[in-house]
């Protein structure tokens, strides 16, 4: 997604509505003794997982959007999930933004091909939850999954995700950037690129506030990353091309400044493509988030949209993120219990020290500046 997530990082917020009349959940999606998947908070409360898988398979269909099969290893996961439960997964958008699930969610409610679950950038899972539009509903998993990276009523929370990294073609480009500093370098005309738009998509956002880090901003204050795009395009090296793994294959988007799963993808990806892809993690703009997984309140199919809540925070779910070198929120939990792959582990980029998150009010604060300033910061 683009997120466009391709696709986009992640924290979370406010109060859930009643299910309306027009989102109500078939037939299918309730039990014998009158329970219904629609208002479940729980596998437990559902009956169980039995149950809830029951239940799923009769719906028999699980609509998503803006799910692109090469980030972060979603190819394996949407395959892992229909091959276990024989549910078919509808990609819609495959490649749309964070702003584009919230849109599908809002603009199709009541309608059957409306979205049942989203994938979004923090501060868009934020901006749902306070909408309204997100089910309460905790995954077996709820209290492994750290505190301070999920919703307390479970409208939202963190599954997976990194840091935001420099991409860069070594065959392009001579000497590749491995700091927002020598992104400002005039040998860069051209050639850095971010993935989407940070007023709509999460690798954006995030790659703006590192590069607020980096020019002496903070949580609080993600102006000096509209500066320094600013400075870069100013100075020629901002490109407008969107990153994607089409853009970088060809060339358009040598520097893309994008999370560290993907751009560690990338390189795995085009290497028999003969693209030597470089990684750094830069230490002048140190940022981590990750993404949310919410279900959507009005999901046409609730059992099968809380199962695949269920199996992406399952160990199997979470060492398929690891596999596309996306950090799951369960790594520490899976390392305890001995289920984490420890050889998809120490394939991650390296980076030093713990990560610190923005809170939902740095993050609403920041989003706000954003969409008030960015399209000056790269207009001309």
């Amino acid at each position: 997604m683009t997120v466009s997530l391709p696709r986009t990082a992640a924290l979370g917020v406010v109060a859930a509505l009643a299910l309306s009349a027009c989102g109500a959940a078939p037939d299918d999606s309730t039990t014998a003794d009158g329970k219904s998947a629609a208002t479940a908070t729980s596998a437990a409360d559902f009956g169980g997982l039995d149950a809830l898988v029951k239940a799923a398979k009769k719906e028999g269909t699980l609509n998503a959007i803006a799910l692109p099969r090469d980030w972060a290893n979603y190819g394996a996961l949407i395959d892992g999930f229909q091959k276990k439960y024989g549910i078919k997964i509808e990609v819609e958008n495959p490649d749309g933004s964070s702003q584009d699930e919230i849109n599908a969610v809002t603009t199709r409610k009541g309608q059957d091909r409306a979205p049942d679950v989203l994938d979004l950038g923090s501060s868009f899972a934020l901006s749902a939850a306070q909408q309204g539009l997100l089910a309460p509903y905790k995954v077996a998993a709820f209290d492994d999954i750290p505190e301070g990276q999920k919703d307390a009523r479970g409208r939202w929370y963190n599954d997976y995700g990194g840091y935001i990294s420099i991409g860069c073609d070594a065959q392009r480009v001579s000497s590749c950037p491995t700091t927002f500093a020598d992104l400002l370098q005039p040998r860069y005309k051209g050639q850095v690129a971010l993935n989407g738009n940070p007023t709509k998509s999460g690798a954006a956002f995030g790659g703006v506030y590192a590069a607020a880090l980096a020019s002496g901003g903070s949580f609080d204050d993600i102006q000096p990353g509209l500066d320094f795009f600013a400075k870069l395009k100013k100075n020629g090296n901002y490109t407008p091309v969107e990153s994607t793994p089409a853009t970088v294959e060809k060339g358009e988007t040598p520097i893309s400044i994008d999370w560290d799963y993907l751009n560690a993808g990338y390189a795995d990806e085009f290497k028999s493509k003969g693209v030597d892809w470089k990684v750094a993690v830069p230490s002048d703009g140190q940022f981590a988030q990750f993404y949310s997984q919410a279900v959507n309140k009005d999901a046409p199919h609730p059992a099968a949209a809380r199962l695949w809540q269920e199996y992406l925070y399952s160990a199997e779910g979470q060492n398929l993120w690891l596999a596309g070198y996306a950090r799951p929120v369960l790594m520490n939990a899976l390392d305890q219990a001995g289920t984490l792959d420890k050889t998809a582990a120490a394939k991650l980029p390296q980076v030093s020290g713990t990560p610190e998150f923005p809170s939902e009010e740095q993050q609403s604060k920041a989003k706000t500046v954003l969409a008030q300033g960015w399209a000056k910061a790269v207009s001309g």
